[in-house]
């Protein structure tokens, strides 16, 4: 690591373009499911990894992976933007990330309810697989809060679940 770090600083294109193979999809799809399929999701990873090229002393690969590195800067990149997006539009236009098949469409219609945070967050567990140590050191978070926060995005889609799941008001059905 300590080599590719180097070769990085060198401004070896051979080294970025290892980094950008193995992490611009991943990236991607984790960044559309913070901000949306029509939110700036390409602009946010070509940031990210523009970051990287221009800076690459500020990864250290005694702190965790290339990938693990860029999934922080994507966070907090994606975050700004939404921030951002936010203070010029009253509404959140944010829309699930949308796939095949009736029980995707609901699990997104879930994840709608859910804040951006804990969309990325249950994204960068279930889907990427990172430990809680990692995620505590890509959300620069105690690895504790990175545990209550998976809880509560979990709790939060269990409620949104029993709640579109109980009958409506006035329904026949008991």
């Amino acid at each position: 690591m300590n080599q590719l770090r180097r070769k990085l600083a060198e401004g070896d294109c051979k080294a970025f373009s290892a980094i950008f193979n193995e992490c611009s999809v991943p990236l991607l799809g984790f960044v559309r499911c913070y901000l949306g399929p029509h939110g700036p999701a390409e602009d946010v990873v070509q940031e990210t990894l523009l970051q990287l090229w221009r800076n690459p002393r500020g990864f250290d690969p005694d702190r965790g992976t290339s990938k693990q590195y860029l999934f922080g800067i994507a966070h907090n990149k994606a975050a700004q933007t939404l921030r951002d997006s936010r203070k010029h539009e009253s509404a959140d236009t944010a829309e699930p990330v949308l796939r095949s098949g009736e029980a995707a469409a609901e699990l997104d219609s879930l994840f709608e309810c859910l804040h951006p945070d804990d969309r990325a967050l249950l994204w960068l567990r279930e889907v990427e697989g990172y430990t809680y140590d990692e995620l505590a050191k890509i959300l620069r978070v105690p690895q504790g809060t990175v545990k209550s926060r998976l809880f509560s995005a979990r709790e939060g889609l269990r409620q949104a679940g029993r709640t579109r799941s109980q009958p409506k008001e006035g329904s026949w059905i008991a």
